[in-house]
């Protein structure tokens, strides 16, 4: 068995309910075959130049391998915060650490590849870094910077190249102003925290139960 694999048959998330509400938790790949609606988080990076950092997830991950998605990604574990998680995988992912600010949160169920399922309450996180990432290669097999509007417009164009959920939340944030987290060489603001409930897919995902809106990749 893939040592990944082996990881996340050990490591436990939480459990939770639509208003995310902890209900148990659960071995974290146990989750992704039964569906199960856990708690996780995002993480988004911008420079001063308006950069928007995504990485491209390593090939080994036993979903969603390959595809290209947000800075960062995780799953709370029992007695962790999302913001904790959020720091933790900044680090184990891209080798740095950032200030982050809560921005968001959505639900979303999407069906993947080989049978297994994203049904999750993500929480988003907005950052800012100016320096060069060290991505860990066990995580990420590549990473870039790239203008957000140059981002939405591959994503329309070719939604099988990203993650279930980053069109979903890059949607958003967009909703939300991105240009308030990217447009100043000061410390990223803090924006409100009003949550959204959504649903929709791209990447290698075969079916999603859109709920409450269209992304702009199913336009």
């Amino acid at each position: 068995m893939d040592r990944s694999v082996q990881s996340d048959v050990r490591e436990q998330v939480i459990l939770v309910d639509a208003d995310d509400r902890e209900l148990g938790t659960a071995a974290k790949l146990s989750v992704h075959v039964d569906g199960s609606l856990h708690r996780a988080c995002s993480v988004f990076v911008f420079d001063g130049d308006g950069g928007m950092l995504l990485q491209r997830r390593a090939a080994t991950k036993y979903h969603s391998g390959g595809l290209w998605s947000n800075t960062c990604c995780g799953h709370p574990r029992p007695g962790e915060s999302s913001e904790e998680t959020a720091h933790r995988r900044l680090r184990e992912e891209m080798g740095f650490d950032c200030p982050l600010h809560p921005v968001l949160g959505f639900v979303y169920r999407s069906e993947l590849e080989n049978g297994l399922f994203e049904h999750e309450y993500d929480h988003v996180f907005v950052g800012r870094f100016d320096g060069t990432p060290v991505s860990n290669p066990e995580e990420v097999d590549d990473w870039r910077w790239a203008k957000v509007d140059a981002v939405i417009a591959d994503v329309i164009a070719h939604p099988r190249r990203y993650s279930a959920w980053f069109p979903i939340a890059l949607e958003q944030l967009c909703a939300r102003g991105v240009s308030q987290h990217v447009a100043s060489r000061r410390q990223t603001r803090k924006v409100g925290r009003n949550g959204a409930r959504g649903d929709g897919h791209t990447g290698r995902s075969k079916r999603a139960q859109t709920e409450t809106h269209r992304t702009f990749a199913d336009s």
